[in-house]
């Protein structure tokens, strides 16, 4: 078989309906429009919908997109960790205690401000200055696995709460 032999299965290609060309087809006279009015003088704009207010007009028109699984963090800068006393344990459960996160939701470390003193810092995530300013002072970190494991976290938002 070569390429100028090759050509479609018998019946699979149609003939197009010849609209418009007299009497003698099936699509003569009004050529499927019907008889006057706006569809047959070919006046519609696209797009319109009899007088109904269009699609384009109905949707709202949105300014970006709400990641459902956008992870947020408390953050907890190092100079608030100062109150600590000396090689004392700090974990989100101690931190919720104190007032300085909320009593829900991930903790992550952020390296503002300066540390003096060793602790044991155990929280969801470190920047990476945190991590070296605990170090340096003597401290250490450990990052604490989200409740929901290796994988994304659960979808949240207004279309999901409703169900």
């Amino acid at each position: 078989m070569k390429v100028h032999d090759l050509k479609p299965a018998e019946g699979s290609r149609k003939k197009p309906k010849r609209m418009a060309r007299g009497i003698g087809g099936k699509g003569g006279k009004t050529a499927g429009r019907g008889h006057k009015g706006q569809n047959a003088r070919g006046s519609v704009k696209t797009g319109f919908e009899g007088g109904q207010t269009p699609l384009h007009r109905r949707t709202p028109k949105l300014k970006g997109f709400n990641n459902p699984f956008r992870v947020e963090y408390h953050v907890v800068n190092l100079e608030s960790l100062e109150i600590f006393e000396v090689d004392s344990e700090v974990s989100p459960e101690t931190l919720r205690s104190v007032g300085l996160v909320a009593k829900k939701g991930l903790v992550k470390v952020l390296g503002n401000g300066t540390i003096t003193k060793a602790l044991n810092v155990k929280a969801h995530g470190f920047s990476a200055s945190a991590k070296a300013a605990i170090e340096a002072a003597g401290g250490r970190t450990e990052v604490i696995p989200p409740p929901w494991g290796d994988r994304r976290p659960p979808a949240k938002g207004n279309a999901l709460t409703n169900r």
